[in-house]
């Protein structure tokens, strides 16, 4: 039995960064912020809307930069054994 692979393009991650007092977020490579929020609990929102939206990841970063959080609301494989 062979198994059809749908292939699709995913949308750009989406990144929660600091900006300042406020965070961002920011779509992978852009260089201006999609939206800047008062809170990190808002733009994580916004940014796992759109990544479901574009069925991409989503990946949260800490104050200082370093990646806190991912998710993945894209290609994952379905079949995963263990």
């Amino acid at each position: 039995m062979t198994e059809s692979i749908k292939l699709f393009q995913m949308g750009k991650n989406q990144h929660v960064v600091p900006n300042g007092s406020h965070w961002a977020v920011k779509g992978a490579g852009n260089v201006k912020a999609t939206k800047i929020v008062n809170t990190q609990k808002g733009a994580i929102k916004i940014a796992r809307d759109i990544a479901i939206n574009q069925q991409s990841d989503l990946i949260i970063h800490r104050t200082d930069g370093k990646i806190r959080d991912k998710d993945s609301f894209g290609n994952d494989p379905r079949n995963i054994k263990g």
